[in-house]
């Protein structure tokens, strides 16, 4: 059995993503950071750096159940665990790394901080400038990618594009559009369409309605 504990997130919705692409049956347990529910001693017993999502697995071979926080990480595990969306050796699982490595150090952190100092009391126009120029030069980035591939990774989707697709499905938190970035803007649209993203992202929506 598989259990996420999530919340609306742009992390959350990584692995709800996953797990409605894998087809894979879960339970989703919401823990509402808008309440402090991450605080919780018994979701804390789970994660202790108090952050979502964290997942689940009661069925591991050896009987004890693996407790997996790292949106990234939960990502690897599930596309390891059903072998799809995860090339298995080569160039090709190079890629998906690279991007996974580049939406952790890069993409994510970037967004995150253009929004924390846009949206903060305090107004430091250094730091809100800093931030938003390297969010939307990260962007430009990946806009070249996308340039010359369907996916971030390549012809067919992959958990790469699953990390990207998290952090700019609540890109208006950073006050970033898609104007002067085609690609992504094309790329962010078919990924918005597939099913199972229409499904995780109800799904996520529901907890806060």
């Amino acid at each position: 059995m598989l259990e996420l504990y999530a919340f609306a997130t742009p992390n959350s919705v990584k692995a709800v993503i996953a797990l409605e692409e894998l087809g894979l049956a879960y339970t989703l347990k919401p823990i509402n950071v808008r309440k402090g529910e991450q605080k919780d001693p018994v979701f804390l017993a789970l994660n202790p750096n108090s952050k979502v999502p964290v997942l689940v697995d009661s069925d591991e071979p050896d009987g004890k159940p693996l407790i997996l926080s790292e949106s990234a990480a939960i990502l690897i595990y599930l596309a390891e665990k059903t072998g799809m969306m995860l090339p298995t050796a080569g160039a090709a699982r190079a890629r998906v790394f690279e991007q996974l490595f580049f939406h952790a150090s890069g993409l994510a952190p970037a967004l995150g901080q253009a929004g924390f100092f846009k949206r903060n009391e305090e107004k430091l126009p250094l730091a809100i400038n800093r931030f938003d120029t390297e969010a939307r030069r990260i962007l430009s980035v990946l806009n070249g990618v996308l340039a010359s591939s369907t996916y971030v990774a390549g012809e067919v989707p992959t958990i790469a594009d699953i990390a990207h697709f998290g952090w700019l499905w609540r890109r208006e938190f950073a006050g970033i559009d898609f104007e002067e970035t085609p690609h992504v803007a094309r790329w962010y649209e078919t990924m918005e369409q597939r099913p199972a993203v229409v499904r995780a992202i109800a799904r996520l929506n529901s907890l806060v309605a």
